[in-house]
């Protein structure tokens, strides 16, 4: 309603519709309630008089269903109004279900609530803001039909006799009839919002944010690790091999150069290559490991375990029919890393183990170490980052480290299982 073009829009004739079919539709909810109760009064003495009074009861079913549908005129977001899932199948289960529900009975207080105060209100906001101008508005017309030219009645109170003055009260009505849409658009907002608050399913919104939150985030994670992939894939396939070529040729030219001072600085720029070739190779390691891409999570353990300057036992079994998801297997192999880092910097460990499984479909890992303990995740060890990853994934991530150790970090994922494929493209 803000905008500069709402009266010239199709919002001020939106919430027209839906206020007017609100008033019908009102008037039929009170016709409907006043007969099944007049009905149910007249058989209360016989035993099916019950049976209608569980009638009344679902009343506000269908009148939520079409109002949830209307709501469509002016409400951008759909209404959730998932009711339980009966236990059982048949009309006993249905019944039961339906009303022992907080929604039935909402829609219900809705119902009755329609048929006894909102569709007059929404009557009353159609005449005052649309009606009535539209009559002032009309007031030259009638003047020159029904009264002949010579007066006309504006609003069935006051007699105009003269073309100026009629004109002058259909400007009138322009005016009132632009006001009246604001008072249109306000009220039907209200009456949407009102009727969202009771018959919209809290427990179906929230659950489905909370479901479009895990998907975001899940396609957060694969676009992350996609991103990790590409970036790996061009340092091998572009950057490392131009420096492996450029060590190549500067070892040559080392091998043809006289002694002298030319032969030495050749020898120091192929010194530099290597060093950068190897700072590159460890660079691409970290990024994703062309192991875990190519022999899966078992053997990026094990090889991780290899490169770790304090001896490192490897217990991990995962001799699967498939493989894990890319993002899961990324996220245990980098917790694997991250805590045998940890490990050789700061616990003085003499020995470590790193021990996993798959089992209900669960994937997990262990990592020990026999050193001081005390570890500490607020003191920049990176132990948050990976429980932040960790928990993207569902997963989750504990530990264990009492001063004199010895330390624990224990990792859990839900793991289904992918069919094992070249993952390497």
């Amino acid at each position: 309603m803000s905008r500069p073009g709402f009266l010239l829009s199709a919002w001020p004739w939106r919430a027209a519709a839906y206020l007017l079919t609100g008033a019908v539709i009102g008037v039929a909810t009170l016709v409907g309630i006043v007969t099944v109760a007049a009905v149910c009064g007249a058989l209360a003495i016989v035993l099916v008089g019950l049976p209608l009074l569980v009638v009344v009861a679902l009343s506000g079913i269908p009148v939520a269903w079409v109002e949830r549908r209307r709501l469509r005129l002016i409400d951008r977001n759909p209404v959730s109004g998932r009711h339980q899932v009966p236990t059982a199948p048949g009309l006993w289960a249905w019944l039961t279900t339906r009303l022992r529900e907080q929604g039935t009975w909402r829609e219900l207080g809705y119902a009755l609530l329609f048929a006894g105060l909102l569709w007059p209100v929404d009557a009353l906001a159609i005449m005052v803001a649309l009606l009535f101008p539209l009559s002032m508005v009309a007031t030259p017309l009638l003047m020159a039909t029904v009264g002949d030219g010579h007066e006309a009645k504006v609003l069935k109170q006051w007699t105009v006799t003269t073309w100026p003055t009629a004109f002058s009260v259909a400007v009138l009505g322009l005016l009132l009839m632009g006001l009246g849409t604001y008072v249109l658009g306000a009220t039907a907002g209200a009456r949407a919002e009102l009727a969202r608050l009771l018959i919209a399913s809290r427990e179906g919104e929230l659950g489905a944010k909370v479901v479009e939150l895990a998907r975001s985030r899940v396609r957060l994670v694969n676009a992350f690790e996609a991103e990790r992939r590409r970036i790996e894939r061009d340092l091998h396939d572009g950057a490392q091999q131009r420096l492996v070529a450029l060590t190549m040729a500067l070892g040559l030219a080392r091998l043809d150069a006289p002694p002298g001072p030319l032969a030495d600085q050749l020898t120091r720029a192929h010194e530099e290559a290597g060093k950068a070739l190897a700072e590159l190779r460890e660079l691409i390691q970290g990024i994703y490991p062309k192991v875990l891409t190519d022999y899966g999570l078992q053997a990026a353990v094990a090889d991780a375990a290899d490169r770790c300057v304090v001896p490192v036992d490897v217990d991990v079994d995962l001799e699967l029919p498939g493989r894990p998801t890319e993002a899961v297997e990324s996220a245990a192999y980098f917790v694997v890393c991250e805590a045998l880092a940890n490990v050789a910097k700061h616990s003085g460990a003499d020995r470590a183990q790193v021990s996993g499984g798959h089992r209900d479909g669960r994937l997990f890992l262990e990592v020990r170490d026999d050193g001081c303990g005390g570890a500490d995740p607020s003191a920049g060890s990176g132990l948050t980052g990976l429980a932040d990853r960790v928990s993207v994934l569902d997963g989750r991530l504990a530990l264990t480290s009492p001063p004199g150790g010895p330390t624990l970090l224990r990792v859990e994922f839900p793991c289904e299982l992918t069919e094992a494929a070249d993952r390497s493209a």
